[in-house]
């Protein structure tokens, strides 16, 4: 079973983004689930959601204590809570970031007994540029599809067509696709 958790504030998409990424799943002939966790209901709050994805039928309903994959939608939350509590050595990062791991703090996660596979995307800018909203969690879809192969850029794009109206939905498409070439060129993503 592949696990992620996501975390972000309210407003940026993080509970859409499980959503789609487990409708993506679904499309690919595989169970998923999604579920968000957050505190207070309200813009900025920080939120985090969960997607799980399997070949069989998933019977766990509780929150992901040890996900193999950590998209991190805000990166003022890096330093605030521990956010890598209970990723296992190898375990993908994905953060939505125009700086470099360096520049982040974040150099040493990449190396030592852990060696996170960590990768900073520009994500918000993406979303900018297509959305004309800083709502990134379709372009880091787009990226997590790339960096992990866990779902196919198709799948993604399909299920973000399934949960906006047509105009919101291209637009979406249009920054998870960039985003995806961008991982998968390494271009715009600092690992």
């Amino acid at each position: 079973m592949f696990q992620l958790r996501m975390h972000g504030r309210g407003g940026q998409g993080v509970v859409s983004g499980a959503e789609i990424l487990s409708v993506a799943a679904f499309l690919e002939g595989r169970f998923a689930q999604a579920f968000p966790s957050f505190g207070s209901e309200r813009m900025g709050a920080p939120v985090m959601a969960f997607c799980r994805i399997d070949d069989k039928e998933i019977r766990l309903r509780e929150p992901v204590l040890t996900p193999d994959a950590l998209i991190i939608q805000d990166p003022t939350l890096l330093h605030q809570v521990d956010l890598f509590d209970g990723v296992p050595p190898g375990g993908f990062i994905l953060v939505n970031s125009s700086r470099t791991l360096e520049e982040l703090g974040l150099g040493g996660l990449s190396r030592g007994e852990r060696a996170y596979r960590v990768s900073t995307l520009a994500a918000t800018e993406l979303a900018m540029k297509h959305v004309g909203r800083a709502v990134p969690n379709a372009a880091l879809l787009g990226g997590f599809a790339a960096l992990t192969g866990v779902v196919r850029i198709d799948s993604v794009c399909t299920a973000i067509r399934r949960k906006f109206a047509h105009l919101v939905a291209e637009k979406n498409v249009a920054a998870a696709t960039e985003a995806y070439e961008a991982a998968l060129s390494r271009e715009g993503v600092h690992a």
